[in-house]
């Protein structure tokens, strides 16, 4: 195997030096070589001999304590996040061939808890259901970034469907539909670790104004549309809360 030429080369017209890899001097313009001389593909640029082909990159192992599935990647599209937006998607649309009364919580749920899990992904007001998905969209990407699609997956099913049930068990003649009480989750779960940043006296390089109008859209939207139940807001922005305090001790 040939050795690595020079990394440096004399003019002879001007006494300069130049890289060993351009054919005339920078400096004068004369002819040093034909051509660069070719790089041997088992070198490396600090003379190690590689002896295979490089091998694709890789995630670093698991730190003590990280779980997989836990772990955020910015750079990976959010399949949980989008699974999650679609389904409610398909429930709005759904609901055009049935009654919203076959999946919503209406009144007293008589052993029906299975309401409880299909509620969060069906919603009969089209604007409701829209500011319940594109929250989700967007917190839920954040979310997935920073920590995992499992985790985006848990806190919509904790807050969503934890916010169904509280409004059925506490309000005296229960209406609940939509992902109101996820989506509120979602933004609780994202907002935890900024707002400590804050309290800190750091600065977060994120948007908590729009994240808190965002809240308070959503907080407000019982008064316009009657099956956006304000209990399950409430209770699923206090579950989103609560998971991100979980989150931020990891």
């Amino acid at each position: 195997m040939p050795p690595p030429p020079d990394l440096f080369v004399v003019c002879k017209s001007c006494g300069s030096e130049v890289s060993s890899y351009v054919t005339e001097c920078p400096y004068c313009g004369t002819r040093l070589r034909k051509r660069a001389p070719k790089l041997d593909s088992t070198e490396l640029t600090d003379g190690r001999v590689r002896g295979r082909t490089a091998s694709p990159p890789r995630l670093s192992k698991l730190k003590p304590g990280e779980i997989p599935g836990l772990r955020g990647d910015p750079s990976r599209r959010p399949y949980a996040t989008i699974t999650l937006v679609v389904a409610c998607a398909l429930g709005t649309i759904a609901l055009a061939a049935f009654s919203a009364a076959e999946v919503a919580v209406v009144g007293p749920l008589d052993g029906e808890w299975w309401r409880v899990a299909t509620a969060p992904f069906f919603a009969d007001n089209l604007w409701y259901s829209v500011a319940c998905m594109v929250t989700v969209a967007i917190f839920g990407t954040l979310l997935e970034q920073r920590h995992g699609p499992l985790v985006v997956v848990l806190v919509f099913c904790a807050a969503g469907m934890g916010g169904i049930a509280a409004a059925a068990a506490l309000e005296t003649v229960p209406l609940a539909l939509g992902a109101n009480g996820a989506a509120l989750g979602l933004i609780g779960a994202w907002a935890v670790r900024p707002v400590l940043q804050t309290r800190r006296g750091e600065e977060p390089d994120v948007d908590l104004i729009g994240a808190a109008v965002m809240a308070a859209v959503l907080l407000l939207m019982p008064l316009v549309v009657s099956e956006a139940s304000p209990t399950a807001g409430a209770a699923g922005l206090l579950i989103g809360l609560l998971a991100g305090l979980l989150l931020a001790r990891r």
